[in-house]
């Protein structure tokens, strides 16, 4: 920055320069000057509210007739006195002097004033309330306010707590005004469901009564509220701040990587908070990332391990009888690796290792989820190996990017973070945001997006069009492309095309936390460690050499769908599982897989896999381990154990179970692992090949019959919600939604209750009619009441639709 863009100034006698526009309060900052607020965020609009942050103001006079300078005038307010000025929302000026509570009286006695009037009604209860012991007001009384109060007279008080919604809890009596939630919600989030309602000394924070605030990122509101007026139910007088022990982490429900600290008390996890993480997450979560951290409490925890007995019945068993049975079930069998989206980078290692020096295969998949052969050569060719360093696509890049195309991805639900960056490029840069998606979703709206209308299996037609390139026409546009995207065939391949020949930049963006991650880490058939294609020789002996083996297994290595397929056809005799969800998998050929083979299971609470396992090892949840994520952009994410138990990591388990089969798999710390893919690093030899372009067919429909759309809600009936009711509170309602040519169709209105049909099993939901592809019914994949996978029938499916039904 030139020194003409720089504006130079005195506050309490320092000199400082900053750049144009900058607020008094921001320049006093950058020397160590902390001028009291409470409506200040550095992340809001200024406000100028609160008043709290009153400084005294000198301006450089008009020169003189001669040229000279003229002397500083002070900011008048009435005859002869000064008038102190908010330095939230002045920004600085040439010459400028300021002085702030520290060198001037009169602004040292505006504050005690204000703090004054401010505790007129506060209530002093800091003994019973949440926020006491990390209180900005709390703080600011005891530097800024008079130390005794003049005050008299009845303080005001209200009924309370009311619930603003399931989750979040309102005291009346504390709130200062600040406007803190209510900005963060209009500007922030995009969820004007809470506003300051009335006016003068009868103003105070409200909700709509036709529209609760029932928004993904509410928590945030607690957590700036700088009072305690705001208060999160599931930690409502559980402790004080001051008695809680903090670990840093990173979040374990998406793949946006979100910085977050857990506070615990005598075992026992009570709250999460976002961190200040700029280059990802700002100081932003959203609520499931806060709240649902409940899941391995809830009473069902596998603690010991299980094996399978004589009656058919798991039965508790000790470690060395569980892994005496397990290597006897793997002994002989051909065998696969299944892994899910909760396991850490560290532990996708380990499982990628033990499929290839252990159990000798290449059948390994983290991909617990349908998809097409497309996916993992897209994911070789251009996504593995690649992050911040090498020039991907970041956060930084969404900001300022002026155009964003959204394919198979509703970031809101599956990406909240990437959602709250794209509002921010929204308001800011105007950035222009498209999706091809069959209806604008309250995502989209609140991004001010266009629509792209595309019925499920129609994206690679509408990747190839004119519409799709002008929605990434101009220099620095983006493409993100979701999971979901690998359900079409030919899809990713047309996203790659249309990425080159427009110059746009391109990034998947997978929902779950841990698939980015397990990418680099070599948990796919096609993939080593690293980025590493597994169909080269020198990739594959230079693995092998670093893993102290002749040789690595030549085989092409089954995915998902194909493990699923051999397993039940009796071809694949065992399947080694890790945080899997059989409903998941697809069909029910998964439940016909798990039960032909043989069924080493390592989880900690009972899951649709437990009752078929033969063996059930015990592993660590997130929060009582330490690891690392990998967010969507290629970041890695370090994350802290914040509880010490004796529950092993799964690099630890599986550590132990090669030793039991009699090899040694070298996985026995976190510091072993890391070191070891440390000494790899990422491949710099040919990349594997791209996924070719596939025309995409789409059924033809008969009479009732409607092409299935579906993805997750953010907040649903996922395990890791599980012992959150207040959260769970806030979910959104489960509904199918059919355009209104549809509805009439059927017909059917608003409100009625319609039945979704598939191959294996039916949904009945109430209808909402909304502006959307003809020929097309959405139901959320699994929701209350909706869960996709009993249909058998994925997005792009055929179900049939009828009118009625049981809910």
């Amino acid at each position: 920055m030139s020194a003409q863009d720089l504006v130079n100034l005195t506050i309490d006698g320092i000199p400082v320069s900053v750049p144009k526009g900058t607020l008094i309060i921001r320049a006093a900052e950058q020397i160590g000057i902390q001028i009291p607020r409470f409506c200040d965020h550095p992340s809001l609009e200024p406000q100028g509210s609160c008043r709290q942050c009153l400084v005294e103001v000198a301006l450089p006079g008009p020169p003189g007739p001669d040229g000279t300078p003229g002397a500083l005038r002070q900011m008048q307010g009435p005859p002869g006195r000064m008038k102190p000025q908010p330095s939230c929302v002045m920004t600085v000026s040439e010459g400028m002097d300021v002085k702030t509570q520290f060198t001037s009286p009169g602004a040292e006695k505006a504050q005690h004033g204000v703090m004054e009037l401010l505790l007129i009604n506060h209530p002093l209860d800091c003994p019973v309330c949440d926020k006491g012991g990390e209180c900005p007001l709390q703080n600011q009384a005891m530097s800024s306010g008079r130390p005794v109060s003049r005050f008299e007279d009845f303080k005001r008080t209200y009924p309370k707590p009311i619930n603003i919604s399931s989750q979040v809890l309102l005291d009346r009596e504390r709130c200062v005004l600040c406007a803190r939630c209510t900005r963060f919600s209009d500007q922030i989030a995009g969820d004007p469901f809470i506003a300051l309602v009335e006016r003068g000394a009868l103003q105070q924070v409200g909700i709509y009564e036709d529209q609760p605030f029932e928004s993904y990122f509410s928590g945030n509101t607690v957590q700036i509220c700088p009072v305690g007026a705001l208060t999160g139910a599931a930690y409502r007088f559980r402790s004080r701040p001051f008695d809680l022990v903090s670990t840093p982490g990173a979040c374990e429900h998406c793949a946006s990587g979100c910085a977050i600290r857990t506070d615990h008390r005598r075992g026992t996890v009570l709250r999460r908070m976002a961190i200040n993480d700029p280059e990802v997450n700002d100081e932003w979560n959203c609520d499931k990332g806060r709240w649902a951290f409940a899941s391995p409490t809830v009473g069902d925890r596998i603690s010991l391990p299980l094996v399978r007995g004589a009656s058919g019945q798991l039965e508790v068993a000790s470690w060395p009888e569980a892994l005496a049975a397990a290597a006897a079930g793997l002994q002989g069998r051909k065998a696969g690796v299944l892994t899910g989206g909760r396991i850490s980078s560290e532990d996708a290692y380990a499982y990628g290792k033990f499929a290839r020096t252990v159990l000798g295969t290449n059948a390994i998949d983290f991909r617990a989820r349908p998809h097409t052969k497309d996916e993992a050569r897209f994911l070789a060719a251009a996504v593995a190996a690649t992050g911040p360093e090498g020039g991907s696509v970041t956060y930084a890049h969404i900001e300022k990017a002026p155009k964003v195309l959204l394919v198979g991805f509703e970031p809101e639900e599956e990406s909240p973070i990437v959602f709250l960056r794209l509002r921010k490029a929204m308001r800011r840069n105007k950035t222009q945001i498209s999706s091809i998606a069959p209806y604008a979703t309250r995502g989209l709206t609140k991004l001010a997006g266009a629509l792209i209308p595309a019925a499920p299996g129609t994206e690679t037609e509408i990747l190839t069009s004119e519409v799709a390139r002008e929605a990434v026409s101009g220099e620095g546009s983006l493409i993100l492309a979701g999971e979901r995207l690998a359900m079409v065939p030919g899809a990713l391949a047309a996203a790659l095309t249309l990425a080159e020949e427009t110059g746009a930049a391109l990034a998947w963006i997978p929902r779950r936390a841990g698939e980015r991650g397990a990418l680099e880490a070599g948990a796919l058939s096609g993939l080593l460690p690293g980025g590493r294609p597994a169909g080269n020789i020198a990739a594959r002996d230079e693995v092998a050499k670093a893993w102290g083996v002749a040789s690595l297994p030549t085989d092409v290595g089954l995915d998902t769908a194909g493990m699923i397929a051999a397993a039940a056809s009796g071809a694949l005799g065992a399947l080694v599982v890790g945080g899997v969800d059989a409903a998941d998998l697809g069909d029910d050929t998964a439940y016909d897989a798990l039960e032909k083979a043989f069924v080493v299971s390592l989880e900690y609470r009972p899951s649709s896999v437990t009752a078929y396992a033969d063996v059930v090892l015990p592993v660590a949840p997130h929060a009582e381990k330490s690891g690392t994520f990998v967010d969507w952009e290629g970041r890695v994410r370090p994350f802290e154990a914040a509880l010490e138990t004796n529950a092993l990591s799964d690099y630890r388990v599986l550590d132990l179970l090669a030793g039991e089969l009699g090899e040694f798999l070298g996985t026995r710390s976190l510091a072993q692992v890391q070191a070891e893919m440390a000494a790899l690093g990422p491949w710099t030899g040919p990349r594997a090949p791209r996924p070719e372009a596939v025309a995409a067919t789409l059924p033809a429909l008969n009479a009732g019959q409607y092409v299935l759309a579906t993805w997750h809600h953010l907040l649903d009936k996922g395990s890791l919600q599980d012992g959150e009711p207040f959260l769970a509170g806030t979910a959104p309602k489960a509904v199918a939604r059919l355009s209104p040519a549809g509805a009439a169709a059927l017909g059917a209105v608003d409100g009625d209750h319609v039945t979704v049909t598939g191959p294996d099993g039916a949904i009945t939901l109430p209808l909402a009619i909304t502006e959307m592809v003809e020929g097309v019914v959405w139901v959320p994949t699994n929701s209350a009441g909706s869960r996709v996978a009993t249909l058998g029938a994925g997005a792009g499916s055929l179900v049939t639709l009828t009118t009625g039904g049981a809910v």
